[in-house]
């Protein structure tokens, strides 16, 4: 009797961790997606009306492994006795969930799984309102998005969803309002630019368009003061023979933007303004650097638009590397 009682008391405990270690594999796709696809196929309304029975589906198995515990416990202490039957009782219950969960028990409970689950949903539909009740309908709902960093990781595991090129964009259009004008601008110190007095004859023509730029800044005297924007298309039909200047030919119409505004900020003004470059000013309406509508849509698709009147491919780094030289003659002291 003791022997069966054994064999017994063995069965019910490997049962109890086959039952507990049954994982149901989820669809890699949200509730949302599903429904958008069971519309157009069958197999994935096969998918829905399964990931929909999933969570009565653990539902069964956590009744079914409470029940093959208190069974395991029974068995103990009929086996040997209330004292150490008790002791290995308690022992059970507190390392069978780990046991469960080691690769060789899992292995071999979702082997079991894949066999049972077919009879298991069978069971589920035959007693929905039951099995409903029992269930965590939480596991139904859709997972929601509590940060942008969190949507960020779940963009990383788009898969074949996104392209990598429309990751790109949306992590960049993420970011795109936490950036500021500064971050992206030309900086003071590479701008090219015409003194409003300029007269444009044959070789400044040539100098100007040499350049590379379709627009330049005016300025009086210095880059604080720009008084205009010159368009190199305007200089096409200009009639090198009668004398002209830059400040007869530029646009008088100059805009600024703060260089501690928002990229989101710059690209409303450029659309409302139909503008295509903006003089960047600190807050005592120095200038610090140049924007381009160009640059705010590079920002915001995270590629660079190639244009091939450019002379450099990053004019902050051009500026970043000409900047070790400004204010340093002999003797200079940094306080």
């Amino acid at each position: 009797m003791f022997t069966f009682l054994v064999i017994v008391t063995a069965v019910a405990f490997i049962a109890l961790l086959l039952v507990d270690g049954m994982k149901p594999a989820y669809s890699s796709f949200s509730m949302s997606e599903l429904e958008r696809r069971a519309k157009h196929s069958v197999a994935s309304r096969v998918e829905l009306k399964r990931e929909k029975l999933l969570p009565q589906i653990k539902a069964v198995l956590t009744i079914k492994s409470a029940l093959l515990l208190v069974v395991t416990v029974v068995l103990l202490i009929a086996t040997f006795g209330w004292v150490i039957g008790i002791i290995t009782a308690i022992i059970v219950t507190v390392l069978y969930a780990p046991l469960a969960r080691t690769r060789q028990v899992s292995k071999a409970a979702n082997s079991l799984y894949q066999k049972l689950e077919s009879k298991l949903l069978q069971l589920v539909q035959k007693f929905p309102s039951v099995f409903s009740f029992l269930s965590d309908s939480t596991m139904q709902s859709d997972q929601k998005v509590h940060s942008k960093e969190e949507f960020q990781e779940l963009i990383d595991r788009s898969g074949m969803a996104l392209t990598d090129i429309e990751r790109k964009v949306i992590i960049n259009a993420l970011d795109f309002n936490d950036k500021t004008v500064s971050s992206i601008m030309t900086p003071k110190n590479v701008i090219d630019f015409i003194n409003h007095g300029e007269f444009l004859g044959p070789l400044v023509l040539d100098e100007l368009h040499s350049l590379g730029h379709s627009r330049l800044p005016v300025i009086d005297t210095d880059l604080d003061h720009v008084v205009g924007i010159l368009y190199l298309r305007d200089l096409l039909s200009l009639d090198v023979r009668k004398s002209s200047t830059a400040e007869k030919v530029m646009d008088t119409h100059v805009y600024y933007v703060r260089e501690d505004q928002t990229l989101e900020h710059a690209l409303a003004a450029f659309l409302k303004n139909r503008h295509h470059m903006f003089i960047v000013i600190n807050k005592q309406r120095e200038t610090v650097g140049l924007l381009t509508i160009e640059d705010t849509i590079e920002a915001l698709l995270g590629r660079r638009i190639i244009d091939e009147d450019d002379n450099h491919a990053d004019l902050r780094s051009v500026a970043e590397h000409e900047g070790r030289t400004n204010n340093t003659p002999d003797g200079h002291v940094d306080v």
